[in-house]
């Protein structure tokens, strides 16, 4: 019994202590290179992987090191982005699952020397929880800020923006969020990232696929009955990427729905705890393939609708009433 106990405490300790130190998983060249890359930002919407928009930014990685950043999960996309990117030096993935392990040096010697960096899908809560505030989200603000491009898919996407949907009491669904914008599970962060392009932009991904319309009008509703009053909101379904350039053009890509931005005209009529959401917002359907003007929030081509929340639910003013 007491020996069983004593190994039960090392391996607990032996645990804890490795929770302090993030995993790093590298493929190809060991030895760093000094590449110049070019900027941008990479909105993935989930689901299946889109080779192009991930060579865009193997492109602007100029050869350089490639990042994974995750809290859980594997490796995976190290085998992928080598042969999808043969040009790049190294291809690593570091899952970092403690405040410890985002302040380390491990953290800190990976992030410098990385090229292009990738935030991957799993749980965002994760990300708020062991990386706000530490020196992983500073060096990611540095990195972008001295032109290494940034991208992220479906919880990776969602704590891009200046504000983030942090799902830190789990995740809610659009008719609880339209019935009350301040239910609980609407956590929202501000500036977990600080990108000077989304600037008051939230994100949402698998959008369509998982009917997450009414929630971003809830979230965008809240974040301007705040005090935001240029709040956007933009939700990229699955199989879709926006690929943002520094200049603020953008392409969307892929094989999905495309993407759905969202802004006000007249403000939110009641956005109050406890109370269903009344409010209207001008929805931009853009289609893969069609391109946007993110400083004035129009596209090349797009579907122009209005939504209206009320009672609970979304009216379109769509023909066929859809809100999609």
């Amino acid at each position: 019994m007491r020996v069983a106990f004593v190994l039960l405490l090392l391996s607990t300790c032996a645990f804890a202590q490795s929770d302090l130190q993030p995993q790093y998983i590298r493929a190809g060249n060991q030895s760093d290179v000094v590449r110049n890359p070019q900027p941008g930002i990479g909105l993935f919407g989930g689901g299946k992987d889109q080779d192009a928009a991930f060579q865009w930014l193997c492109r602007k990685a100029n050869g350089g090191d490639f990042l994974i950043l995750r809290a859980t999960g594997t490796d995976a996309y190290d085998p992928y982005l080598q042969k999808l990117c043969p040009e790049l030096n190294s291809v690593a993935t570091l899952i970092i699952h403690s405040r410890e392990a985002a302040n380390g040096a491990v953290t800190r010697n990976a992030l410098q020397h990385a090229e292009a960096i990738f935030i991957s899908g799993g749980d965002q809560s994760n990300y708020v929880k062991f990386w706000r505030d530490t020196a992983l989200t500073e060096l990611v603000n540095a990195a972008a800020a001295r032109g290494v491009p940034v991208g992220g898919t479906s919880a990776g996407l969602a704590v891009l923006g200046a504000y983030a949907y942090s799902a830190m009491n789990d995740t809610v669904q659009s008719a609880d969020a339209l019935a009350n914008p301040f239910h609980e599970r609407v956590t929202i962060e501000h500036n977990f990232l600080q990108f000077p392009l989304l600037q008051h932009v939230i994100t949402d991904s698998h959008f369509a696929k998982r009917d997450r319309m009414g929630r971003l009008v809830a979230f965008v509703s809240r974040i301007y009955s705040e005090g935001d009053h240029s709040i956007r909101g933009i939700g990229i379904d699955e199989r879709s990427v926006v690929l943002l350039e520094p200049d603020g053009h953008a392409k969307v890509v892929g094989e999905g729905e495309g993407a759905y931005l969202l802004s006000f005209g007249p403000p939110p009529r009641t956005v109050a705890a406890g109370k269903a959401l009344d409010a209207t917002v001008n929805v931009l359907h853009v289609a893969v393939g069609s391109e946007i003007d993110w400083k004035s929030w129009k596209a090349t081509q797009g579907e122009h609708y209005t939504l209206t929340a009320s009672n609970g639910a979304l009216k379109s003013s769509k023909p066929d009433g859809k809100v999609y």
